[in-house]
């Protein structure tokens, strides 16, 4: 079967989107709307019947001074990626970014090749031996994964080897960790946290942390936290019109497609997070904290209530995002893997980003620019 691939309309996207158990939050129509430096477009893989079997959000970024891009489709495209025919989907992508003006092209295909059990992980991190999480053996090796990896390269694709020595790319995080709540009561998912989890929830109760849900009038309060804890881990904070718009972009597509969560204890905000949801798939997508009564245990509360909330949605999966898959305990972000991981979480490993150079001066540039940034 040949795919024919043209631009399609967000409604159609939608439509799309929605008649999946789920796609990642970078695939729907709006999140092109949160990235005003990128353009996006999205695009339709139709069959010989007409029916659109396969989308794709592309961002495309303009080089400076040139009306040439460098195209994206971050966690996507959504197709069959078990096909064992995968020119028939990629080359007419290709074919039409390259008319576009597009020189390279990069995707994340929603691929898992790997999955660690939380026991493994823990395991893994207790292993002087263990270096990284690949070093361990995983629990269960998707199969097929590899065959996609093969068929990619073959076609000329290469794997972005950028990821950096953490896992947290300039692109989507590679490993994440997820807890699965499908078929699942609360009862037995709390029976798979960890013993000090199962504590810091009592302790937040028992000291009255109140976790509410907030909207758009509450997001300078999260954003304050925000800027509190990029102090504390090193990182650079987005502005806050970055929040705004993601806000006001999102849920115009979809009511509960982005929510804020606040932990009150006393009158003061001590921790927020946003969650995002698309169809079966809940992510905890920002998280913020003050360093003050971290003794009430604000995270842990806001946690156990997205966590809550997203069973109540019929999520079938409760995804903690980007996680290390270094093991050293030197990293300051291998407490943060232990914080996921103690919610019951399994390491998860995807195929990670792949580029395609359309013009290989221009892709080879870029590679040198983004070396130096």
């Amino acid at each position: 079967m040949s795919c024919h691939l043209k631009a399609i309309t967000r409604e159609e996207h939608l439509r799309f989107v929605a008649s999946r158990p789920s796609v990642s939050h970078l695939q729907t129509p709006s999140w092109g709307d949160v990235k005003p430096d990128w353009r996006a477009e999205s695009l339709g893989w139709f069959d010989g019947g007409g029916d659109l079997v396969g989308a794709g959000l592309v961002l495309l970024r303009p080089l400076p001074k040139l009306k040439r891009y460098l195209a994206y489709l971050p966690e996507g495209p959504v197709i069959d990626w078990g096909s064992a025919d995968l020119e028939r989907w990629l080359e007419p992508m290709l074919a039409y970014l390259k008319e576009r003006g597009a020189f390279s092209v990069r995707m994340g295909p929603p691929v898992v090749a790997r999955r660690w059990s939380a026991e493994a992980v823990k395991a893994a991190i207790a292993d002087p031996g263990a270096r990284r999480l690949g070093d361990v053996e995983a629990t269960v090796r998707e199969s097929g994964a590899d065959g996609v990896a093969e068929r990619l390269r073959r076609m000329g694709w290469r794997q972005n080897e950028s990821g950096g020595e953490d896992g947290f790319a300039a692109g989507q995080p590679r490993h994440v960790c997820q807890v699965p709540l499908a078929g699942r009561s609360l009862e037995q998912i709390q029976s798979g946290f960890n013993q000090q989890w199962r504590r810091n929830i009592k302790k937040s109760e028992k000291a009255g942390v109140k976790v509410v849900r907030g909207d758009h009038e509450d997001l300078p309060a999260f954003y304050e936290l925000y800027v509190e804890t990029a102090e504390r881990d090193g990182f650079v904070p987005r502005p806050l019109a970055y929040f705004r718009r993601m806000w006001t972009a999102l849920t115009a597509e979809d009511p509960d497609r982005m929510r804020l969560y606040l932990a009150h204890h006393d009158g003061e905000v001590l921790a927020a997070a946003t969650m995002l949801t698309v169809g079966e798939h809940v992510w905890y997508s920002y998280g913020a904290s003050t360093s003050r009564r971290r003794e009430v245990q604000p995270n842990n509360a806001l946690q156990w209530r997205m966590i809550c909330d997203a069973h109540e949605l019929g999520a079938a999966v409760y995804d903690f995002r980007g996680i290390t898959d270094t093991l050293d305990e030197d990293n300051q972000l291998l407490g943060l893997l232990r914080f996921k991981v103690g919610a019951g979480g399994e390491a998860v490993e995807y195929l990670g980003e792949w580029d395609y150079p359309l013009n290989r001066v221009l892709h080879k540039a870029l590679g040198l620019y983004m070396a130096r940034r």
